[in-house]
């Protein structure tokens, strides 16, 4: 028999999450019958705690906030991408204890993207200067071969978005958020920001949009992401970003090659459920 192995997702809030559902498919279509995946409400001040508890039977873990900064002190290395916007969603546990950690977020956006048909683009807008948009910034270095601009709303994110971007060889232009309406005829324009921040955009989407990458999930589609989709426009959503990212995470925790499909079709289902 199979030896029992086990994995999760941390962080705080958790209860939302979409990853149990996408992990869980994934066993389930893999025969991995001794699996399992769960969910944890983990905060910063709990996880070196939860980490220390962790026995042989650990195969890896899936962050989310606020975790992605604060368990990096608690491993025993972390890949490039991961140290590039000093981030990890994903630890991988071997059974000799070693903790390794990864970030499959940047990946997952570059795949994402090129599943809808964006290999690169010259230019591109990137709505909001939060904790994605580090990420969305290192998914643009190898999208975008132009200037980026940032729609930020204060001065302290301008520079920390001006930071990312000297660090990751992106040429970031800052642009204050009252001005957000121009980012809409950007080539590329992927949204960082919380639910309900873009609503106000939609009616400046222009006749002929490029593509939108909107990172939210649920609720969905967003008031910006249903405008573009009518204006007949590429729209990749935040489940793709999810599903991508999650597949990413299956392979390096299983050693087996992820159901992108099957995931996908879990992942929509579970969103259609909450809608009801």
């Amino acid at each position: 028999m199979s030896a029992v192995r086990r994995a999760a997702v941390l962080g705080s809030p958790i209860a939302h999450s979409l990853s149990p559902v996408l992990h869980r498919a994934a066993y389930s279509e893999l025969g991995l019958d001794t699996w399992s995946y769960d969910r944890f409400e983990v905060d910063e001040a709990a996880l070196p705690a939860f980490v220390e508890g962790l026995d042989a039977s650990w195969a890896g873990l899936s962050l989310t906030m606020p975790l992605k900064r604060a368990i990096i002190p608690l491993l025993d290395d972390i890949s490039g991408t991961a140290a590039s916007v000093e981030a990890v969603n994903t630890v991988v546990l071997t059974e000799d204890g070693r903790r390794t950690g990864d970030n499959t977020d940047i990946p997952g956006m570059i795949a994402a993207l090129r599943e809808r048909g964006v290999g690169t683009v010259d230019s591109a807008a990137i709505l909001g200067a939060g904790a994605t948009a580090s990420s969305a910034l290192a998914a643009l270095s190898g999208v975008c071969s132009g200037p980026v601009t940032a729609y930020v709303r204060s001065a302290a994110r301008a520079d920390e978005m001006r930071g990312w971007g000297e660090r990751l060889g992106v040429d970031v232009r800052i642009a204050d958020w009252a001005a957000a309406d121009q980012a809409l005829h950007a080539p590329l324009v992927v949204a960082t920001t919380p639910a309900g921040a873009t609503d106000a955009l939609a009616d400046a989407v222009p006749d002929a949009p490029g593509t939108l990458f909107d990172v939210l999930y649920d609720p969905w589609p967003t008031v910006l992401a249903s405008r573009w989709s009518a204006a007949g426009a590429g729209v990749v959503g935040g489940l793709d970003l999810l599903v991508h990212q999650a597949v990413l995470q299956v392979e390096q925790m299983t050693g087996r090659q992820a159901p992108l499909a099957v995931m996908r079709s879990a992942g929509e289902q579970a969103l259609t459920a909450r809608a009801r």
